[in-house]
């Protein structure tokens, strides 16, 4: 067993490929063999995490996630501990390997309730496996308030109730649990799943743990946890001219600041010089505070040798440039009002397809209702599958996409989606997301891929937001004056 890290570099498998390493290590295994090691895991977790409890509610449900819980409060009895099972179920209906499990916890005297105890030390959720795509209702439903008016810990055996293994989306109706509560965990069995860690998942499962049951297979994953990128150490004999140049254009009437910050974060985040195009036509512009900064006007800049951040804060104005960046920009990050841009004129969606076609690198950063725009539908489709929202993208695009929100998705053709488990919700304030742009735009400035540098920035972004002091406020501001590399 593992505890899941910002520091992870794991797999991830779908309900599909779960499914089959199941069936395949059934047929391999003596019977019951899997339900009984995931019994196991579970009560070792829930030892770990509360080990002086008087009383453990475990709450089952009518499939083999509620067997999961009654072997694992078999376990717990067999260890002198105070195990109360709740069950929505009946034995008619049971999957041969619950029943049997549920014949040994009958046996070692587990005691079966009607309705949960009046105090309990933890909770654990076993009630909605993988295998239910409905959201919990009646007792089911009952006993998740239950679980959730309490301060005691939540262990969720493989997943939240109610949650979508695939997407991290709420069951029709489920009762999104709030936030606010803690601890939460979830032990994740057998493989690792993509919806604990994006969408509603992250709030709901809180701290993920993972526990192979012994099998290993041979089936390829759907995605990866970002995780840490290694160190690049700057050469002694380095100047400048070494780490790229980066331009930002941006910054129309009265969104001066959006630019701003993404060229801060730039600057920050390791480039050799940083332009600031500005399209109000401001010149002789100095920010006394960041001298380094060099305002140009967008027509006097060659986009051919450097990496352009483009859109922050830009309007439609931003739509002259666009045609002249898109079809003379080797590297490219496209951000913010660039993006709605593009969404609504179809002769920049071609001229940004034939970018691929050139080698040239490029990096899109939509939220949820600009990647809807791009997609011609509405956020809530997004949401409710960020995995496929971004793939389609950076499908129709030819282009590595960076689908922002609770575990943003890196999307390119070619690559393994990745999903990033660093950041926190301090991060929803305006000019984050200009931040994270000019740091890509760094990375790729740096001579990095589109997807490394995305995939780098996009970690180390949220990185900061979780070392963040606590008492001290995260502005877009000071959060760009921390964009550091990966290095020295």
């Amino acid at each position: 067993m593992e505890r899941i890290s910002t520091g992870s570099d794991a797999p991830l498998f779908d309900i599909a490929a779960t499914r089959r390493i199941e069936i395949a290590a059934a047929a391999r295994l003596p019977p019951h063999t899997l339900m009984q090691r995931a019994g196991l895991a579970v009560a070792r977790l829930a030892m770990a995490l509360a080990p002086h409890a008087r009383a453990i509610w475990i709450a089952c449900g009518p499939g083999n996630n509620g067997g999961d819980g009654f072997d694992a409060a078999m376990q717990l009895r067999q260890r002198g501990f105070n195990a109360i099972v709740t069950w929505a179920g009946d034995v008619e209906h049971l999957p041969p390997d619950a029943r049997q499990s549920l014949q040994r916890a009958q046996r070692v005297g587990v005691i079966f309730a009607d309705a949960p105890p009046p105090t309990f030390d933890l909770v654990i959720d076993a009630m909605l496996g993988i295998g239910s795509s409905r959201a919990p209702e009646g007792l089911m439903a009952n006993w998740l308030l239950r679980a959730q008016e309490g301060s005691a810990p939540v262990l969720s055996v493989d997943l939240p109730s109610g949650l979508n293994a695939d997407t991290g989306a709420w069951a029709v109706t489920a009762p999104e649990r709030s936030p606010a509560i803690r601890p939460r965990h979830s032990l994740s069995l057998l493989t690792l799943k993509p919806g604990l860690f994006t969408a509603s998942g992250r709030d709901a499962a809180g701290e993920v743990w993972f526990d192979d049951l012994g099998v290993r297979h041979a089936e390829l994953p759907v995605a990866r946890l970002v995780g840490p990128r290694p160190t690049r150490i700057r050469p002694h004999v380095s100047h400048k001219g070494s780490f790229g140049d980066v331009a930002v254009i941006g910054g129309a009437e009265g969104m001066v600041g959006a630019a701003v910050l993404a060229a801060s974060a730039a600057l920050h985040g390791g480039a050799g010089r940083v332009f600031l195009a500005l399209l109000n036509q401001v010149t002789g512009v100095l920010d006394a505070n960041q001298p380094e900064l060099m305002f140009r006007r967008p027509a006097t800049l060659d986009w051919r040798k450097m990496a352009v951040v483009c859109g922050c804060g830009g309007g439609d104005a931003v739509g002259v440039e666009l045609p002249r960046v898109l079809s003379t920009a080797s590297a490219l990050i496209l951000d913010a009002d660039a993006l709605n841009m593009i969404a609504r004129d179809s002769t920049l969606q071609t001229l940004l397809r034939r970018r691929a076609v050139r080698g040239w690198r490029t990096v899109l950063t939509p939220h949820p209702l600009e990647a809807a725009r791009l997609l011609e539908t509405n956020a809530a489709n997004v949401q409710a599958d960020r995995l496929h929202a971004a793939r389609l993208l950076a499908e129709k695009f030819a282009a590595t996409v960076v689908l922002k929100g609770s575990g943003s998705v890196i999307a390119s053709p070619n690559e393994l989606s990745r999903v990033n488990t660093t950041g926190n919700g301090r991060l929803a304030t305006a000019g984050t997301g200009d931040v994270l742009a000019g740091m890509v735009g760094a990375r790729l400035a740096s001579g990095l891929s589109a997807f490394d540098a995305a995939c780098e920035a996009a970690w180390q972004h949220g990185a900061l937001a979780d070392a963040w002091p606590t008492r001290q406020p995260l502005t877009a501001s000071a959060l760009s004056r921390f964009a550091l590399p990966a290095q020295d």
